[in-house]
C-alpha cells in the first residue's frame, strides 16, 4: 500500500519506465506529475514534452514509450497518450478504495513525519514594546503560527522566536517623559501607547528633551537601576497585552518565546569585532559599515549595512546580524526564517549575504525571508479606522467575535454559553482564514462581509461543513471508522480522491511556505463532500447497511481531513454550529 503523496509515487513509476526505455536517469519531482481536471484523468504526467526536444524525439513517442513500461498494475486503472505528448493517469478503483480505508484508522492522514528533522528558527510577530499591537501585526503573526504548526507537523523542531522592539532611543525618549510626568501608578497598555506618541511629539521638537532622552539611553544601556526598573515596567505591562492578544488569536507564542533586541545587545561588540577581523567592514563617513557584493542603489552606488553608527551607536541591521550568528552558532539551527513584510526584503537578503560572508550562515543552512502584503481597507488603502487611526487589533478581534455572534444567532439553536465559544471559533477563525487563504505576497482588502459568508472558501464555510459531518455522525450513533470503502458513485470517487491528496496538499504548503495551499485544499475537500452528501443518501432506510458504512467512513474521513488541516492553519473546527 502506498502511504503518502501519491504524486510522488507516481513520479518513481514514471521514472522507473523511463530509466527502462531510455537509460535516462531522473528524479519523482522531475517527471512533472500534476493532478488533472480533465475528465478520466487524476494526474497527468509532461515529462514527455521537455525531454523530446532533448532528445530529438517526437514528445508523443517518448511519451509512448513511457505508458509501455510503466508499472501501472496496482495503482493504475489507465494511462493514456493525449495530444502532442501528455500522459492522462487514472487511479484504480481499488487502489483508492484501499487506500482510503487504510486512513480511517491513521490519524496522520498517510503523512509520514520527515526522515531528517531539521531545527528550524522562526521569527514572527514581533510588536514593540510600549504599543498596542494593531491590525499591521496580524499578518506577520497569523501567517508565523501557521508555518510553525506546519513544519512541525511534518516533524521538524520548530523553535519560535518573537523579536521585541524593546531596546534602544524610543525607550530613552519614553522613560524620559515617563519621569517628567512623575513617575509610578499603574498604566494599561493604552496608556503607555498614549505616553509614547506624546514622547515622540516632544523629542522631535524640544531639542533639550531629546538630548535628556539619549542621555537616559546611556544610562539604560549601562544598567543604571531606576532606569532598568522603568524599563521592565513597560516590557511587562506590554508583553501581558501581547499575552492576551495572543491567546484571543490562538497563537502559541509565549513569554519563553520573547528575544528581544535586547537579548541580542551584548552581543553587538563581538559581531563588529568579528566582522572587522575579517576584513568586511569599511568606515563610511566616520561609520562602520559592511557593503555586500551585488547591492546598489538606482544610481549604481553601493549599498551598505550600517554596523555601528559615527556616534558609537548601534542600529537594526546589526541586531539581525547578532540574531543569525545567534541561532546559528549558539543554538545550531539549520533554517532561519523571518516572518516580515515584502518591504524588507532587500535588508534580510543583504543580512543573509553578509551572514555568509561572515561564516554565520554555512551551505548547509537556509535562510529565507517570508514575505507578505498589507492589510487594505475597502477603500483600498491601508486599513485605519474613520479617525484615521491604525485600527487596534484586539479591537478588530473583538469586533470579529461580535459579529459572529450576530451570525450565529441568526443561524444555530446552541445553548447561549455553547454558542459563545462558537462564535469566538468562528469570528476569529474568519480573520485569520481571510489572511491565510490568499497568497501571502499580495495585499488583501479586509472585508467583513466577506470573510464571515457561510459559502465559498471561507473558514465559516469549511466549519458548517465540518459540523454537518458531525451531526450526520451523531445521527449514525455511532463513530465512523474501520467499515471496508466502497466507491461506485463518481461523487465517492472525487472525495476519496482529494482525501489521499491529504499528505501533497501539506507537502505543498510547506515546500514554499504558503499556508494559502492548504486553504486551498481544504476548499476543495469540503466542495467535495458537499457534491457527495448530494447524490449519496447516508441514513436514508433504503441505504444497504455496507454501503451506509462506507459512506459514514468516508464521512468521518472528511471530518478528520478538515479538523487537521483547520488546526495546522491555528482554527478551531467546533463539533457543532
Amino acid at each position: 500500500m502506498v502511504r503518502g503523496d501519491v504524486g510522488i509515487e507516481l513520479g518513481r513509476r514514471v521514472a522507473a519506465a523511463l530509466e527502462a526505455a531510455l537509460g535516462i536517469e531522473l528524479t519523482p519531482a522531475e517527471t512533472l506529475i500534476r493532478t488533472s481536471s480533465r475528465r478520466g484523468a487524476d494526474y497527468q504526467c509532461n515529462v514527455a514534452m521537455s525531454l523530446g526536444k532533448k532528445l530529438g524525439r517526437a514528445p508523443r513517442e517518448v511519451a509512448e514509450l513511457i505508458v509501455k513500461h510503466l508499472d501501472s498494475d496496482d495503482l493504475l486503472q489507465g494511462a493514456e497518450v493525449a495530444g502532442a505528448g501528455f500522459i492522462n493517469l487514472e487511479l484504480s478503483v481499488a487502489w483508492l478504495e484501499g487506500q482510503v480505508t487504510s486512513l480511517t484508522d491513521d490519524d496522520r492522514l498517510g503523512v509520514a513525519p520527515v526522515e531528517v528533522p531539521r531545527r528550524i528558527a522562526i521569527d514572527y510577530s514581533s510588536p514593540n514594546i510600549a504599543k498596542e499591537m494593531h491590525v499591521g501585526h496580524i499578518r506577520s503573526t497569523v501567517i508565523g503560527d501557521s508555518i510553525a504548526r506546519l513544519l512541525r507537523f511534518e516533524g521538524h523542531e520548530v523553535i519560535p522566536h518573537n523579536h521585541l522592539g524593546d531596546w534602544g532611543t524610543p525607550f530613552g525618549m519614553l522613560i524620559e517623559y515617563f519621569l517628567a510626568q512623575g513617575g509610578g501608578g499603574e498604566q494599561t497598555i493604552s496608556d503607555l501607547d498614549r505616553f509614547y506618541k506624546r514622547a515622540r511629539e516632544r523629542f522631535d521638537s524640544d531639542a533639550d528633551f531629546a538630548e535628556l532622552a539619549r542621555k537616559r539611553v546611556v544610562l539604560l544601556q549601562g544598567g543604571d537601576e531606576e532606569t532598568l526598573t522603568l524599563w521592565r515596567h513597560l516590557v511587562d505591562e506590554s508583553t501581558r497585552h501581547f499575552d492576551k492578544v495572543y491567546g484571543l488569536l490562538g497563537i502559541g507564542l509565549t513569554t519563553d518565546d520573547i528575544y528581544g533586541e535586547s537579548f541580542y545587545n551584548p552581543y553587538l561588540a563581538q559581531v563588529v569585532t568579528e566582522l572587522e577581523e575579517k576584513g568586511l567592514t569599511e568606515i563610511s563617513d566616520g561609520a562602520v559599515c559592511v557593503f555586500p557584493t551585488g547591492f546598489t542603489n538606482r544610481e549604481g552606488d553601493r549599498l551598505p549595512l550600517i554596523i555601528r553608527k559615527r556616534d558609537g551607536g548601534y542600529g537594526y541591521a546589526i541586531t539581525d546580524l547578532a540574531t543569525a550568528r545567534y541561532w546559528t552558532a549558539e543554538r545550531g539551527a539549520t533554517d532561519l526564517l523571518y516572518v516580515v513584510g515584502l518591504p524588507q526584503a532587500q535588508h534580510f537578503e543583504m543580512v543573509f549575504a553578509v551572514s555568509r560572508a561572515a561564516g554565520w550562515i554555512t551551505d548547509a543552512q537556509h535562510a529565507e525571508h517570508i514575505g507578505f502584503g498589507t492589510v487594505l481597507g475597502e477603500d483600498g488603502k491601508a486599513m485605519k479606522t474613520r479617525s484615521g487611526e491604525t485600527v487596534k487589533l484586539a479591537d478588530l478581534l473583538a469586533e470579529a467575535v461580535e459579529r459572529a455572534t450576530a451570525v450565529m444567532a441568526e443561524r444555530s439553536d446552541l445553548a447561549p454559553e455553547a454558542q459563545a465559544d462558537v462564535a469566538r471559533a468562528v469570528g476569529i477563525g474568519a480573520v485569520k482564514y481571510a489572511d491565510l487563504s490568499g497568497d501571502r505576497e499580495r495585499n488583501y482588502t479586509f472585508e467583513w462581509d466577506r470573510m464571515l459568508a457561510t459559502e465559498g472558501n471561507t473558514s465559516v464555510y469549511l466549519q458548517y461543513a465540518n459540523a454537518r459531518i458531525r451531526s450526520i455522525l451523531r445521527k449514525a450513533g455511532r463513530e465512523a471508522g474501520g467499515a471496508p470503502v466502497k466507491l461506485d458513485a463518481p461523487a465517492e470517487r472525487e472525495l476519496a480522491l482529494k482525501l489521499v491528496q491529504f499528505p501533497a496538499a501539506l507537502a505543498s504548503a510547506t515546500q514554499t511556505y504558503s499556508p494559502h495551499k492548504m486553504c486551498t485544499y481544504l476548499y476543495e475537500t469540503a466542495t467535495a463532500f458537499s457534491g457527495f452528501f448530494e447524490h449519496c443518501p447516508i441514513l436514508r432506510s433504503e441505504v444497504p447497511e455496507d454501503v451506509r458504512a462506507s459512506r459514514l467512513a468516508l464521512a468521518s474521513l472528511t471530518s478528520d481531513a478538515l479538523t487537521l488541516g483547520m488546526s495546522l492553519l491555528g482554527i478551531e473546527a467546533p463539533q457543532q454550529l
